[in-house]
């Protein structure tokens, strides 16, 4: 299959829970009308901030390395990116690796710019990108479609992330990985193995993110410091959710550590996972044990 190949087409939008969307539309909204909260975005990830993807998350180019590596795509494979927000990430990852992308996300408004967004970055193959409304917990995608999923500080806005991690694992081909963002408190022990297990996946990777923490609080004290221009810029709303998170999550950021967790779909024919991976060992810290998936919000 080459990388011109279209893109599983994109099933019917799904109706968000009732008023779940609203908060993420008006935001999403705001957002376009003003460069303010890239330029908050920027300061607070300095070089490491990359600016064409533009995304309302923890996204920086040491995460996109990691990305990268952990998926492991060929060329005109499918990826999916599970609550894609303006699309960013995925499409950014789209064109370096030459792949499919189907996103979704629970906010239309979300969707929609990332649908605008795909010529900026595949140009005249920008119908290799879909995107659509779904949820994590109902992707509306096809059983085994996705060769790899992204997940980027989106599990946590779940309401059930065990149900979230079943569908992802649903969607998921034999031999696909899933590379989903956690966090949780210092010191505690991972709790997600049994999620990861009941969602049929098994645990390959488990990568630091030591700085991810130190910039939620960077960023989370230019929001505050910067309050009447988001109020001016934004509009009343969005910008009062953003302050309410800052100052709900600015004294726990020091007691946070973030992480990569790379899942996969273990191939039905061991020898063919053996034969692909054979150099491969999973890297892991002491006391996270495997194949058994936020302890505190993202």
């Amino acid at each position: 299959m080459n990388s011109t190949t279209p893109p599983t087409p994109a099933p019917p939008a799904l109706a968000p829970t009732q008023g779940r969307s609203a908060q993420y539309d008006a935001f999403h909204a705001a957002r376009a009308r003003t460069n303010l909260v890239a330029s908050l975005y920027a300061q607070a990830m300095g070089e490491d901030y990359p600016a064409e993807v533009g995304s309302s998350s923890s996204c920086d180019w040491p995460l996109l390395g990691l990305l990268t590596a952990r998926l492991r795509l060929r060329p005109g494979q499918l990826l999916v990116d599970a609550g894609c927000g303006a699309g960013g990430i995925g499409l950014w990852l789209a064109r370096a690796l030459a792949v499919r992308l189907a996103g979704f996300d629970l906010s239309p408004v979300a969707a929609a710019q990332a649908t605008a967004r795909r010529t900026d970055f595949l140009g005249p193959a920008a119908g290799r990108a879909v995107f659509h409304v779904g949820e994590l917990e109902h992707t509306g995608l096809p059983d085994g479609s996705a060769h790899g999923i992204v997940c980027v500080d989106a599990l946590g806005s779940a309401i059930d992330r065990g149900a979230a991690l079943r569908e992802l694992g649903r969607i998921l081909a034999p031999g696909g990985r899933l590379v989903v963002t956690r966090a949780l408190r210092r010191g505690a022990e991972p709790a997600w193995h049994e999620q990861v297990a009941a969602a049929g996946l098994t645990q390959e990777h488990l990568d630091e993110r030591p700085g991810e923490p130190a910039m939620w609080e960077r960023l989370y004290q230019l929001w505050i410091a910067h309050a009447d221009p988001l109020r001016r810029e934004l509009g009343q709303t969005p910008a009062e959710n953003m302050l309410r998170e800052a100052h709900r999550m600015l004294p726990k950021v020091r007691g946070r550590r973030a992480v990569l967790l790379t899942l996969r779909h273990l191939p039905a024919d061991p020898a063919v996972s053996a034969a692909v991976d054979k150099m491969d060992q999973p890297d892991r810290r002491a006391g996270d044990r495997p194949a058994s998936s936020k302890e505190t919000s993202q």
